[in-house]
């Protein structure tokens, strides 16, 4: 693994060792947070499957009956028959938290009427298509929530999934190697200095002893008696020499 290019020194070993503690007290909580969007995600996705399933397929016949009314009343009266609806049924939003992702919850309040045209120019298959798709519209709201709550997530949990991955193989291994190189670069630093301490005593200790020597009696002529000088060795026996 590649290390962050920065002097090893005490200041920055201590720095990088904090970041390097920061960095796993994140990845834990981002794990944490994977798990609990992981279990969460896997049960409204579930439901929202199963409802889907169930809106499609009422769908389906919905607008089988519409297709049924069209064909015996025609066209037209199916478009004069839409204009007589105005009521409306209101939706209200609000969030909810998810470890820290924003849920929404879909409330609907008020009711279509229950027979907004006039029975005189309409036939039973219209009756029919109309229960159908408000039957359709009561599981629409819940639809709703479920899937936008699913898709968002699925997305924060992709970004929960790189962020995770980025601390485990790039940042913490990174900074893992950054602090080994540190320490064994202060412990290299540590070894030198002692070795050079101890061999400073050293020299100093052999300086104070001094050179081994050899001690040797100072030559003396015998001026009297002018002979030729005389040596004597730490024996004690004489040494001459005579000259020319």
């Amino acid at each position: 693994m590649a290390r962050l290019d920065i002097p090893p020194t005490r200041s920055n070993l201590l720095r990088i060792k904090e970041e390097l503690q920061f960095a796993r007290e994140g990845y834990e909580i981002l794990d944490r947070k994977r798990e609990v969007l992981t279990t969460e995600l896997i049960r409204l996705a579930h439901d929202a499957e199963a409802l889907q399933r169930e809106v499609w397929d009422r769908l389906g016949k919905a607008y089988h009956a519409l297709e049924d009314a069209r064909l015996t009343m025609g066209q037209e009266h199916i478009e004069w028959a839409a204009l007589a609806v105005n009521k409306t049924v209101e939706v209200e939003v609000k969030n909810r938290g998810v470890m820290g992702v924003p849920v929404p919850t879909v409330e609907a309040h008020g009711e279509s009427a229950e027979m907004p045209y006039s029975l005189g120019d309409t036939m039973a298959t219209l009756d029919g298509a109309s229960a159908t798709f408000q039957e359709v519209m009561g599981h629409v709201p819940a639809l709703a929530e479920l899937m936008t709550s699913v898709w968002r997530l699925a997305r924060e949990l992709r970004r929960t999934q790189r962020r995770v991955n980025a601390l485990e193989h790039i940042f913490i291994p990174n900074y893992e190697d950054t602090v080994a190189f540190i320490e064994g670069a202060l412990e290299e630093r540590e070894r030198e200095e002692a070795f050079r301490v101890k061999r400073l005593k050293d020299q100093q200790t052999a300086s104070e002893i001094g050179p081994s020597t050899r001690e040797y009696e100072q030559p003396y002529r015998d001026i009297a008696g002018g002979k030729s000088p005389v040596y004597r060795d730490i024996e004690g026996q004489p040494n001459r020499s005579e000259f020319g």
